[in-house]
């Protein structure tokens, strides 16, 4: 059960979490997915200037478990990544809503109604897991 679910975020049901800041949009994984995949060893985000397509993988997150592709929660231009986590990806584990990994320029604002709210991600872990 995930109990850690910031209100203030919005989520995927690919536990990736995104703060909607303006026509910009931050994005992590939750701490139920960084829980989920254990000790975090190493990521791959795209670079600045990379263009995402809603639901398109845009990244890896590797822990000591397994391998977990990374789903874009909105189409848009990635304006910043998170240089800090390149050599300590293991931050994630530490904080997962502080360590975000990349920043989205937001290029259709409707796609924005696709995320769940934070009752209705707790919902959905929930139920599937």
């Amino acid at each position: 059960m995930a109990t850690n679910i910031p209100a203030n975020l919005k989520y995927t049901k690919e536990h990736e979490w995104a703060l909607v800041e303006g026509d910009t949009v931050t994005v992590g994984i939750t701490d139920f997915a960084q829980s989920a995949l254990g000790d975090i060893v190493f990521l791959e985000v795209p670079a600045v200037g990379t263009d995402l397509k809603i639901g398109s993988t845009f990244g890896v997150v590797e822990s000591i478990k397994s391998v977990s592709d990374l789903y874009a929660p909105i189409t848009g231009e990635v304006v910043g990544k998170n240089t800090d986590l390149e050599g300590s990806p293991e931050k994630i584990n530490e904080d997962a809503y502080g360590s975000w990994l990349i920043k989205v320029k937001v290029k259709d604002a409707s796609e924005l109604n696709n995320l769940l709210t934070a009752e209705q991600y707790q919902e959905f872990c929930n139920s599937s897991h």
